[in-house]
């Protein structure tokens, strides 16, 4: 199998990721918010929802019919995908009304002018991706990554930890070979030690670990917090600007659920992903016990800029962005 490499152009500068301090949080303009009060809010008839394997949460809001219950009369449809750019994309143009992805995807899909709208966020369960090596890997340390192959989806999480990774090496994105490629091809990749390392999510990076028996370099436990989020497509939310509302109200309810139903949930999250329940345990322990879904804030939106920002200093993406532009915000 022949694998197309892209060489990404250097690391300028020191990558700096982190929360901001907390302070009250502003009121910025958003290009999706409400146009105006006396806009007609019309019935929700159709909610599609966009997923991935990681998608945990919406996994238990569709097997429960939680947003059957919220929205009576609304016809649910559920879509899955291989990771967020690919999601995102079909939101952007409306095949999607609501879907859940890393913290990169969207910064990539504003600077592609892509419609899209941050609504919600969560934490990202620190050890749920990671740099993997083979197994006989002669890689020891992080300064070891020189001149080798790594794969990862581009536009992906993933893609954003390998850039702090390459900081912490003190390496540039034109020391390392980058492999772009979607989870299910670099697992293949992987397999036929045609890579030197990949960065990964669970639940593929615990298959990984279980039938390569992978090596985890580094993982996200070794970087600041970070966030994923539930994006939307801003024409839908004008019409409906309620849903969000009573969105984050259906996903914190499944995450109550699982609380309470450990057992019940490990037997249905190794169901959805086609997988023994010590991988589904695997990943849902990585899970904080508290993981709350809120609507985007100025803080938040500030952590994503310094992403963005990051992103466009090492020309990863074609222009500057402003990630409150891309902002749903309760008024």
């Amino acid at each position: 199998m022949r694998f197309k490499t892209t060489f990404s152009i250097g690391l300028t500068s020191l990558f700096i990721f982190g929360l901001s301090a907390c302070q009250k949080p502003k009121t910025p303009v958003s290009s999706s918010k409400k146009s105006n009060a006396s806009q007609q809010v019309t019935t929700i008839k159709n909610i599609t929802v966009g997923y991935q394997k990681s998608a945990l949460t919406l996994l238990i809001v569709r097997q429960q019919k939680l947003l059957e219950q919220q929205f009576p009369e609304a016809k649910i449809q559920w879509k899955e995908f291989p990771a967020g750019p690919q999601m995102l994309e079909a939101l952007s143009v409306g095949a999607v009304d609501l879907g859940f992805v890393g913290n990169t995807p969207p910064i990539f899909a504003q600077a592609a002018g892509k419609n899209i709208s941050y609504v919600a966020y969560e934490a990202v369960p620190i050890r749920s991706q990671a740099l993997i090596i083979p197994n006989n890997s002669s890689i020891t340390t992080l300064t070891d990554l020189k001149g080798k192959r790594i794969a990862v989806q581009k536009g992906s999480s993933s893609h954003e930890l390998l850039g702090k990774i390459l900081a912490k090496a003190n390496l540039t994105w034109s020391d390392i070979v980058p492999v772009w490629l979607a989870p299910a091809d670099a697992r293949a990749a992987f397999d036929q030690h045609a890579l030197d390392g990949w960065v990964i999510w669970d639940p593929f990076l615990a298959v990984a670990e279980r039938d390569t028996k992978a090596k985890v370099l580094i993982d996200g436990a070794s970087f600041p917090a970070t966030y994923q989020f539930y994006i939307s497509n801003p024409h839908y939310l004008n019409a409906h600007p309620d849903v969000v509302s009573k969105f984050i109200t259906v996903a914190n309810n499944a995450n109550t659920w699982m609380t309470q139903h450990p057992e019940q949930t490990i037997t249905y999250y190794a169901q959805a992903i086609g997988q023994d329940p010590n991988i589904a345990k695997k990943s849902l322990d990585k899970r904080p016990k508290d993981i709350t879904i809120r609507a985007v804030n100025s803080n938040i939106l500030h952590s994503q800029q310094q992403i963005a920002d990051y992103f466009y200093t090492v020309k990863l993406i074609p222009q500057k962005i402003d990630i409150q532009k891309a902002a749903w915000l309760s008024q």
